[in-house]
């Protein structure tokens, strides 16, 4: 038992140091991490982005959101469509509406 958390919390950090795994998440600076041991409070929404159809797909609708300002960290999942946004405040959506075309897919709104 012990050995499996120790690899959950190895996988953990991995995500927190800016890399994009296979579930198409991405955490640019750990922020996020810090906010659930009493740091401060960041925003988190859910998009809808039509035409995501593998991990590759997630990673590019996760890097383009990710080069947002503010952006903590995201996660994309092709099956559902949907995109988690957490960031240091509210983000316009506008400037996920061009990161999402930039990536080449379609944003359908908020989930």
């Amino acid at each position: 038992m012990r050995q499996i958390r120790e690899e959950e919390n190895a996988m953990t950090a991995e995500t927190n140091t800016g890399t994009i795994g296979a579930t198409g998440s991405r955490s640019s600076d750990g922020a996020a991490a810090d906010t659930a041991k009493g740091g401060t409070a960041e925003a988190s929404a859910v998009y809808l982005v039509k035409g995501m159809t593998c991990g590759h797909c997630e990673g590019a609708v996760s890097e383009e959101i990710s080069a947002i300002a503010g952006v903590s960290s995201v996660q994309a999942l092709a099956a559902s469509g949907r995109v988690t946004v957490v960031s240091a405040t509210p983000l316009d959506e506008a400037a996920i509406r061009a990161a999402v075309d930039e990536a080449g897919y379609e944003f359908a709104g908020r989930a």
